[in-house]
């Protein structure tokens, strides 16, 4: 599943071709990428027809394009890209994408017309028309806008460690209180949002926790080391474009990310540890997997 780089670098690429461009058409081919809208498809086509995106925003994994106002409340266009969605910029009447499931056109006042194709092979992604509501805490609502707002239904998710309102106290008085495993509460995207399975299994590695170490049993040190190294996989991989195992996880363009060249754990099952060489182990865990090294991320004693 995309995870914050992937999505980051979707939101990156599309904020410029995007941003002040006005929807002329919207064709939604498959129902099941609208399953966050409440209304049909031919609704959601006429309820964006003719509105103007003025940003992209995004919050942890969910991206956001706020619209220009008609009779109601602000509102924008919502997408989580699910296991395999992609958005791209495709140029007009550019041939159906594999697996796409929605496309808009948009005129651009500087860049002219262009497609965004939403393709998604295994329909998990979606769309939505949600409505902005003010954020509690009174901070911009995510990456990419300035405005205390964000949609109703990413109003739940935690804010991402690179976001400058997160406050790492509340994240460890978080931390401090879950009997859970660690690597669970890294999952959780109403504790800290963004982080997956790979990025989850990289900085655990670079900070020496084992992932079922219990949450609580952590020192306020250890708390800190895991946040600094979470942040430093991040930009790592924005910088490189974020993890690509397959033509699934692509920018706008379409062009891989070439992160999983710079992998420790992530999927390395069998091979040996860059750090001390022993061989990476790879277990079951929330029906994913996890990867570590037996040697260098000892599971503490209860």
């Amino acid at each position: 599943m995309p995870e914050l780089p992937e999505v980051e670098v979707v939101r990156a690429g599309l904020a410029p071709a995007v941003t002040g461009a006005v929807i002329t058409s919207v064709q939604a081919f498959d129902a099941r990428a609208l399953t966050r809208f409440t209304g049909s498809p031919a609704e959601f086509e006429a309820a964006l027809t003719d509105r103007r995106i003025t940003g992209v925003a995004r919050r942890g994994k969910f991206l956001w394009m706020p619209l220009s106002a008609r009779a109601h409340a602000s509102q924008a266009l919502v997408a989580h890209l699910g296991m395999s969605g992609q958005l791209l910029l495709r140029e007009p009447g550019a041939p159906a994408e594999r697996h796409e499931r929605v496309r808009l056109t948009v005129e651009h006042p500087a860049h002219g017309e262009l497609a965004v194709v939403f393709a998604d092979q295994r329909t998990f992604g979606s769309f939505a028309i949600d409505p902005l509501i003010a954020t509690p805490d009174g901070a911009a609502g995510g990456w990419g806008t300035d405005e205390a707002l964000v949609p109703s239904q990413v109003a739940h998710i935690a804010r991402d460690p690179l976001d400058p309102a997160f406050l790492d106290a509340r994240f460890r008085f978080v931390v401090g209180r879950k009997g859970s495993a660690i690597k669970r509460v890294l999952l959780d995207q109403t504790v800290i949002s963004g982080v997956g399975n790979i990025y989850a299994d990289e900085a655990l590695w670079a900070s020496r926790i084992h992932p079922q170490t219990l949450a609580r049993a952590l020192s306020t040190r250890a708390v800190n080391r895991l946040l600094a190294e979470i942040r430093a996989v991040l930009l790592k991989a924005l910088a490189e474009g974020g993890t690509s195992f397959d033509a699934q996880y692509v920018n706008v363009n379409g062009e891989a990310g070439y992160f999983a060249h710079s992998l420790n754990a992530y999927g390395r099952g069998g091979e040996p540890c860059p750090r001390c060489g022993r061989p990476i182990v790879r277990v079951s865990f929330m029906n994913r997997s996890s990867h570590y090294c037996p040697r260098c991320q000892r599971l503490p004693k209860e």
